[in-house]
């Protein structure tokens, strides 16, 4: 590998620091969270938000408690720009949040980027961006460093000018790359903004100081922003604000440095999504500082239903292992890490009883488990659930071992309590063929009594989804046709018929193997009585999903008494 065409960050940006005080401070308390999974998240998916996946997050993060959200780029689709009148038109921002919006320094995308704030009665806060560091000058924008300042300063001009009479409005500037950027050059640049803006304790200007493309320890970075923190004019009258990616996969770290050398203010993505290895994840900075008794100011009390919400807006999964949010996290194969865990819980009970205090007043000291599942909405008994599972025989590895049946983590624990209850009341090991029954019977009726498919047919045409369903529900015949793909098709045409299915994941793989080989679709569904699994299988994957989904129908049409032709509407 051709290591030597590549230089250490330090030959290229020197900080001129003399005396660190960062590595002496302790985290005391979370700073200024401010989520840009609308804007900079969204700019990363291969599959950009629709409206309602923008209302749908900007809805979680106002209920998780944040006060600051970067909504969009107003200038840069029309679908921005329409989600932002929408905040302004409508009553979806609480009072005390602040709206942020993105623009880069030229008048008329500046222009259009104030357009869409009028009539926004919150505090907004315009953020203007420019690169600055060495090559994005030379390459990108090809300026010198005298000449982009002055472009930076008319860009900031031109804010000052376009809002003006918008008293609820304050400024943000980014020198992008500043991590890359001369730091006398970069200490220039934002003094002369904050001038320019008139920063005062009254109304703060923020200066973010991105790693926007992460090159160098993060000792580096909290050097870089100490020497900012203590060297900038106006000190008092700046929020200092940075903004890590995670190219070196330590962006969490140079975050946590970064508040320790002066930031008050951090830039992220919940989960961490974002360009390349993405922005910062600032789910797992919260949750690291709850874990060391710091109050994060955001709330992850029901952590898998905030997964479920942005899995479904960016379309893109949590990993299994993610920090704090992923299925395998309270999860222990290792025989002596159950063992561990189990003694754990056993202490942490007797404690609760001898002081005579409820369990979640005491000390969390469990071995292998940083933080208390329940605090993030997770049970104990979840965690039992898989270690029994893990000991008793692998299910899920017979399974996909003797049939190719790849089960969801969270599929294995609903399906490892159902043969549980069957072990323990027969007494009786259980073969492989026995578990794929009990998993068919569990998940896969064959019963089509009141729900039926007879026709589907689902493809592209004229670059859009098109489903054409007909099912039999109560013994009468009901089709539709949709733009959408067969298994919402399938959701929608329940509902008609007052059958209303949630579908909360979706998971494709197969049964068995080789030439014969059965697609199989599982899916985790929400209805009256709570979260449940289904599944379809068929030779055709499409079929196969939409079975899936009527097998859910079933269950739920079940909940609410028989499929008859009295209940089903004309």
């Amino acid at each position: 590998m051709p290591s030597d065409r590549y230089r250490d960050v330090n030959a290229r940006v020197e900080v001129p620091v003399i005396e660190r005080d960062w590595p002496a401070r302790r985290l005391t308390q979370a700073p200024l969270w401010v989520p840009v999974d609308l804007r900079d998240g969204n700019q990363a998916l291969p599959e950009p938000m629709d409206p309602a996946r923008k209302r749908r997050f900007f809805e979680l993060m106002v209920a998780m408690g944040y006060k600051e959200i970067e909504v969009g780029y107003p200038s840069a689709s029309q679908t921005d720009f329409d989600f932002v009148r929408l905040i302004a038109q409508s009553d979806i921002a609480p009072d005390d949040v602040t709206i942020v919006v993105f623009t880069p320094a030229r008048r008329d995308l500046i222009a259009r980027t104030v357009d869409s704030i009028r009539g926004i009665a919150n505090q907004v806060v315009i953020h203007m961006y420019t690169a600055t560091a060495p090559t994005w000058r030379d390459v990108v924008l090809g300026h010198p460093a005298d000449a982009l300042k002055e472009l930076i300063l008319r860009g900031g001009r031109d804010v000052l000018e376009l809002t003006d009479g918008m008293p609820n409005v304050r400024f943000e500037f980014s020198p992008e790359v500043f991590n890359l950027t001369e730091p006398d050059y970069a200490l220039e640049v934002c003094d002369a903004m904050t001038t320019l803006w008139d920063a005062t304790p009254e109304r703060p200007v923020i200066l973010n100081l991105p790693a926007t493309v992460e090159v160098a320890t993060p000792n580096v970075y909290a050097d870089q922003i100490e020497h900012m923190h203590k060297n900038l004019a106006r000190r008092d009258s700046v929020i200092l604000s940075v903004h890590p990616h995670n190219d070196r996969g330590t962006g969490i770290a140079c975050a946590e440095l970064a508040v320790l050398a002066g930031a008050q203010r951090v830039e992220g993505c919940i989960f961490g999504n974002g360009e390349r290895t993405g922005n910062v994840d600032i789910a797992t900075l919260a949750l690291n500082l709850h874990a060391q008794g710091i109050d994060p100011m955001i709330d992850f009390s029901d952590i898998d239903e905030i997964r479920r919400t942005v899995e479904h807006c960016n379309r893109l999964e949590v990993h299994p292992r993610h920090p704090y949010v992923g299925d395998l996290v309270h999860t222990a194969f290792s025989g002596t890490h159950q063992d561990a865990i189990k003694k754990g819980f056993t202490e942490h009970r007797a404690r609760a009883a001898t002081e005579n205090r409820r369990e979640q007043d005491i000390e969390w000291r469990v071995p292998y488990l940083p933080i208390d599942p329940a605090d993030i909405g997770r049970d104990y008994d979840a965690v039992v659930r898989v270690n029994s599972q893990s000991g008793k025989g692998g299910i899920a590895y017979l399974l996909a071992s003797e049939y190719g049946i790849e089960l969801p983590r969270r599929l294995q624990i609903d399906f490892a309590r159902r043969v549980q209850e069957h072990a323990d009341a027969t007494g009786l090991e259980i073969e492989p063929p026995q578990l794929l029954q009990l998993f068919e019977s569990a998940y896969l009726t064959h019963d089509t009594s009141g729900l039926e498919l007879i026709d589907l047919e689902s493809g592209t045409r004229d670059g859009t989804s098109r489903t054409d369903l007909r099912l039999r529900i109560g013994g009468r015949e009901h089709s539709g046709s949709y733009d959408v793909g067969p298994v919402e098709a399938a959701a929608r045409l329940l509902a008609e018929q007052r059958i209303v299915v949630e579908i909360l994941s979706l998971h494709q793989g197969s049964v068995a193997s080789g030439n014969d080989s059965e697609a199989l679709t599982v899916i985790e569904f929400r209805n009256g009585t709570g979260v449940h699994w289904a599944a379809g299988r068929d030779r055709s994957v499409l079929t196969a999903s939409v079975r899936a989904v009527l097998q859910a129908a079933r269950a739920t049409a079940a909940s609410l008494g028989p499929v008859t032709e009295s209940r089903s509407p004309s």
